[in-house]
C-alpha cells in the first residue's frame, strides 16, 4: 500500500506573498502525482475576503489533482470581533468558513491514509495566553476535546492506513526562531504522541523541519510562500510518500535563480507498529 501528499502551509495571500513561487508549485504539484494536497494554515494575511477568494482559487486549481484539505491559521482568524469571549465563536471564522465549508477541522481518507485535522488558531483565546505579550493573537493552543476527537478517529481507522494529523502550529521548536507555535506546549507534545497519529502536518514557524516527537511522531513542517521566510531561507514544500514499513519526506526548495522549485533534501523514517489496544489489554489482564 502506498501514497504520496503534498503538505503546503503559510500562503499568506496579501502583500506579503510571493506570486512566482504559489504559480510555480501550482504548475509542479500535478506532476508529483499527490493523492491530496494539505494546506496548513495561514492561506491569508489579513483574513480579507479578496485573499481567501486568492486562496479559494489556487485550491479550487490544486483539486483538478487531488482532493485539497485546508485548515485555518491564526492569520485567517477575525480574533478582534469575539476576544476572551467563550461564545460567538463562529463570527471568527465566518469568512473562512464562507470559502472552505464549516467544518473547521475537516478530515480525508484516501488509499493508504487516514487524515485528520485539528483547530489549534483561536486568535486571542484564553487557552493561548501566556506571558509574553508579544504571543497575543500568534499562539494556539490544543484543547483536550480537539485531541479526543483526534485520538477516536485514529482508533477507528484501518491499522494499514497511515495516520496523519493536521495543524497549523508547530509543536517542535523553530531552529531559527527558538520559538513553540502552541502555548502548554509539553502538554500538546504528549497529547499528539498519545493520539496514535503517525505523522504530523504543521506551519506557522515559516522554516522548514522534517524530525520525530519523541522518536515516534513525524513531523513535516514547511515554509512559507511569503517574503518573511526565518534567516530569509528559499520557501520549501514537502512530498511525503509511504508504504507499509517507511515514510518519506522530499523538499522542494524555491531556486531564487531558476524561479522552479527543485527537489532538495530527502529524509527517511521508519513506520513504527501499531499497537493493538485491545490485545494489549488482553495481554495484562
Amino acid at each position: 500500500m502506498n501514497g504520496c501528499i503534498v503538505h503546503l502551509s503559510d500562503l499568506h495571500f496579501g502583500g506579503d506573498v510571493v506570486l512566482p513561487q504559489i504559480e510555480a508549485a501550482e504548475e509542479l504539484i500535478p506532476d508529483l502525482e499527490p493523492q491530496a494536497t494539505v494546506i496548513s494554515g495561514d492561506l491569508t494575511q489579513r483574513a480579507r475576503h479578496g485573499e481567501f477568494q486568492a486562496t479559494r482559487a489556487l485550491v479550487r486549481e490544486l483539486e483538478r489533482t487531488a482532493p485539497v484539505l485546508v485548515v485555518p491559521g491564526n492569520h485567517d482568524v477575525q480574533w478582534w470581533f469575539r476576544p476572551l469571549l467563550p461564545f460567538g465563536h463562529s463570527a471568527k471564522y465566518h469568512k473562512f468558513t464562507t470559502y472552505f465549508g464549516p467544518t473547521l477541522t475537516p478530515t480525508l481518507t484516501i488509499p493508504g491514509a487516514t487524515i485528520v485535522s485539528a483547530l489549534t488558531s483561536h486568535g486571542v483565546a484564553w487557552g493561548s495566553l501566556t506571558l509574553q505579550p508579544r504571543d497575543l493573537a500568534i499562539k494556539g493552543h490544543l484543547p483536550a476535546a480537539e485531541i479526543s476527537r483526534v485520538s477516536e478517529q485514529f482508533r477507528q481507522a484501518d491499522p494499514q492506513q497511515l495516520r496523519v494529523l493536521v495543524l497549523h502550529h508547530n509543536i517542535l521548536q523553530g531552529d531559527i526562531s527558538r520559538r513553540m507555535g502552541l502555548a502548554r506546549w509539553k502538554q500538546a507534545q504528549r497529547a499528539v504522541a498519545a493520539s496514535g497519529a503517525e505523522l504530523v502536518l504543521c506551519g506557522h514557524d515559516h522554516q522548514e523541519k522534517a524530525e520525530q516527537l519523541g522518536g515516534k511522531v513525524i513531523i513535516s513542517c514547511v515554509g512559507t510562500f511569503c517574503n518573511r521566510s526565518r534567516g530569509n531561507r528559499p520557501t520549501v514544500f514537502h512530498r511525503i510518500c509511504w508504504d507499509l514499513q517507511s515514510i518519506q519526506i522530499e523538499q522542494y526548495r524555491w531556486d531564487r535563480d531558476r524561479s522552479v522549485f527543485k527537489r532538495s533534501d530527502v529524509y527517511a523514517f521508519t513506520r513504527l507498529p501499531r499497537v493493538d489496544e485491545a490485545s494489549v489489554t488482553a495481554r495484562t489482564s
